[in-house]
Order: C-alpha cells, then structure tokens, then sequence
C-alpha cells in the first residue's frame, strides 16, 4: 500500500481527477480535446497543491528548522519543482489568453495566503466562508472555465450552467474536508466555512446545494445532453450525498483522499460511459 500512499499524499491522484473533470467539461459541451489543456492542468494542480501542502507544513512546523524540514519533505519538494517544469512546458502554446492563466495563479496565491509568515496578512486567517468558496472557485475556473476558452462575455447559458454546476459539486467537497479539519483550523486559528457556520446552518446549505444540483442535472436536457448522461450526472451527485452522510461520522485518510477525490474521477467515469 506504500505506493498508493504515495500517489495520494503527493497529489497525483487529485491531479488525474482534475484532468477527469475537463474531460467531462469536454463531453457534456461536445468540445474538442487539447492535449496542452489536460497537460496545463495536471501539472497546475499538482504543483499547486504540492507547493500548499510545503508551506501549510513549513508555517506549523514545531522545530522551525530549514535543514530539518528540507530533510523531511525532500520529495514533496523534488515533485514540486518537477510539476513547476511541466506546468511552463504546457503553458507553451496553450490556446487560452495570458490574462486568464495569470488569474489562475493568482487564485491559488490567494488562497495559500492564510499561510504566509507576514503579521500584514494575518487577516486573511479570518477569511472563513470566502477561503473555501475561493477553493470551490479555483477548481472551477481550471476544470471548467478554461477549457471553454472564452472569455466570460462569450459564454452561453449551457457553459455558464455548467459552470455553475461544478462550482456547486466542488464546494460540497471543499465543504467535506472543511468538516474534517474545523478541529484543526481553531486550534491553529484559521478558519473555513465549517469553522464560521454551525453544523446545523453547514446541513441546511448542503442540502440546498443538492437540491441546486438535481435541479440542474434536468435542466442541461434542455441544451442537447442526452438522457443517460443526465441520469449520470445524477448518480454522482447521490454518490455524492451518501459521501456527504458518512463523512459526518470519523474516517480515515484513505476515506478523504481517494473516496472523497475519487468522486470527481466517478463522474467523469459515468459521464463518459454514459456518452458511449
């Protein structure tokens, strides 16, 4: 099991997840595949995720110590520079303008900025509810909104919804973990939406967001999906929901970052089988 621990804790899985989601973006808007896209966003996931991971241990690290820490996340830190070679290779020649990956990265700087040793930033720490919409967002605007390449004006109401769509799906996830790690995050004074909301007011949002999700499941029939990609959409969301109902009880970190990941990967699975 040593190698699925490592493809789990380095973040190669959660990146093969976030190349499965362009490609249902591409399936359920009938999009041309680019290679450069699925390459630009593995990569920028991996590394992105890789380099959050660094500084969330090098800001909580007892000891303090570089050459100790250096030590210890030596690999995180190799995969770390490699996927930064990848991202600028793929970032060559990809068809989307310079200002929306700028964004990109942007996004993911503002959300590692709770993390950065400064005492002008420690504000951000009290973001709460707008640092996991900003997760929700970030994952939305690379698995969506970039493979469509236009720019927003040029949408149509079947990109905008399915827009909204993932943004939805992904804040539940970002919600999961949130509900995971509240614990944590007050001990360590940084705050989510889980930590800012009672559980009470957490379960009436998520079941609003369910309710959002099928809505919209049966509404894409109206912009030329078919009917078993419709029911498809629907099953991950109810696997979604029942992931939603056992997280609420102690699990495990296979639990979180292969299930819980992994139901990105499943909808794309059932998306795809169901275009066959």
């Amino acid at each position: 099991m040593k190698w699925l621990h490592f493809i789990l804790s380095h973040s190669l899985f959660v990146a093969c997840c976030a190349i499965a989601l362009v490609f249902q973006t591409n399936e359920l808007l009938q999009l041309e595949p680019n290679y450069r896209i699925y390459g630009f966003t593995f990569f920028a996931t991996l590394c992105s995720y890789n380099f959050y991971w660094l500084l969330s241990k090098y800001a909580f690290n007892i000891t303090g110590s570089w050459p100790r820490f250096i030590q210890k996340e030596k690999t995180g830190i190799v995969i770390f520079f490699l996927s930064g070679i990848g991202l600028l290779f793929f970032l060559k020649g990809l068809p989307v303008k310079s200002s929306i990956i700028i964004t990109a990265m942007l996004l993911t700087v503002l959300y590692a900025l709770p993390l950065l040793p400064f005492p002008i930033l420690a504000f951000t720490r009290k973001a709460g509810v707008l640092k996991t919409l900003l997760l929700a967002f970030t994952w939305t605007y690379v698995t969506a909104f970039i493979p469509m390449q236009q720019s927003v004006a040029e949408l149509s109401h079947e990109e905008i919804l399915l827009n909204i769509r993932r943004f939805l799906f992904m804040l539940i996830l970002c919600i999961i973990f949130d509900n995971r790690d509240s614990a944590v995050d007050k001990i360590r004074g940084m705050r989510s939406l889980s930590t800012d909301l009672s559980a009470t007011t957490v379960n009436f949002l998520v079941y609003g967001i369910f309710a959002l999700l099928f809505t919209i499941n049966f509404i894409f029939l109206q912009f030329g999906i078919s009917i078993a990609q419709s029911l498809a959409l629907q099953i991950s969301c109810i696997a979604l929901l029942v992931t939603y109902l056992y997280s609420k009880k102690k699990q495990g970190y296979l639990f979180y970052y292969f299930f819980v990941d992994g139901l990105m990967l499943f909808s794309a699975l059932a998306t795809y089988i169901a275009g066959i």
